[in-house]
C-alpha cells in the first residue's frame, strides 16, 4: 500500500502540472491572435492525436484480453468510412457505435 501523504502529494504535484500547462496556452497568450504559421500546425493535432489514442484500443482492446478481433476492426472501418463520406463526426460516432453493437449481437 502506498503512503497517503507521498500520494497527495503527487496527485497536487500532478494536478499543478496540468494547471500549468493549460495555464500558459489559455491565460498567458489566450487573448493575443496567434500568426498564421502556428494556426495552420495547430490544425493537425488533432489528426496526429487520435491515431494515437484509437489505435492500442483498436489492435489490444481490453475487452477480448488483447486479441484482434472483427467486431472492432469492422466498428473502425465504419465510423472512419462515414467520416470521410458525411464529413461530420457525430455521425462517424453513431455508425461506429452501430457497428460495433451490430456485429457484437450477431457473432456474440
Amino acid at each position: 500500500m502506498v503512503d497517503p501523504v507521498k500520494l497527495w502529494i503527487i496527485i497536487a504535484g500532478l494536478g499543478a502540472g496540468t494547471f500549468l500547462i493549460r495555464f500558459s496556452f489559455l491565460g498567458l497568450i489566450g487573448g493575443r491572435e496567434f500568426p498564421e504559421w502556428v494556426m495552420r500546425h495547430l490544425n493537425y493535432v488533432g489528426v496526429a492525436v487520435m491515431p494515437g489514442l484509437i489505435a492500442p484500443m483498436l489492435v489490444w482492446p481490453e475487452a477480448t484480453g488483447g486479441a484482434l478481433d472483427a467486431p472492432r476492426l469492422l466498428a473502425a472501418l465504419a465510423a472512419f468510412s462515414v467520416g470521410i463520406w458525411r464529413r461530420s463526426a457525430l455521425w462517424s460516432v453513431i455508425a461506429g457505435f452501430g457497428t460495433l453493437y451490430a456485429m457484437l449481437f450477431l457473432v456474440g
